[in-house]
């Protein structure tokens, strides 16, 4: 399959939009998405195309010296491809990049298949957030990894 990994840019929403509705339970709204590209210097969005399609995409905010991953999320008809992980190792290069050390997220204990992929890239769960994520109440796995460590 053939794919890139750019920055992405106001063309992409929409695309970025149907991942939402088909990945999460409360998705976020395109102004959101666009706040975050045209009004918030900390974070860092990128997506995964194929030919003019959106087939993923990832986000981060990088504060000083840490890189927290806001969300990751690949379309159903381009799961199973290897494209989350690929996102998620771009997201930690471009960290690097950007003088980030480390890096953190949040997943739901219910996501098992993103904490798998977390845990191979080297990712360790370190906490929980109860109730973080307000949709559902269900709480948030805390995983961090140090950008520097192999893994």
């Amino acid at each position: 399959m053939e794919y890139k990994i750019i920055p992405m840019q106001e063309k992409h929403i929409p695309g970025v939009l149907e991942i939402e509705r088909v990945s999460f339970p409360t998705p976020w709204s395109g102004q959101a998405f666009l706040g975050e590209l045209k009004d918030n210097d900390f974070a860092h969005y990128y997506v995964c195309v194929h030919g003019d399609e959106v087939a993923g995409y990832a986000g981060m905010w990088i504060i000083i010296d840490e890189a927290h991953v806001t969300n990751i999320a690949v379309h159903p008809n381009f799961r199973g491809k290897k494209l989350g992980k690929a996102l998620l190792v771009n997201l930690m290069q471009e960290a690097m990049f950007l003088g980030a050390e480390r890096m953190t997220l949040e997943v739901r204990p219910s996501n098992t298949v993103a904490q798998e992929l977390y845990r191979k890239t080297g990712f360790t769960p370190v906490g929980v957030r109860k109730g973080y994520y307000t949709d559902t109440n269900e709480d948030a796995i805390i995983m961090w990894r140090n950008l520097y460590d192999r893994g």
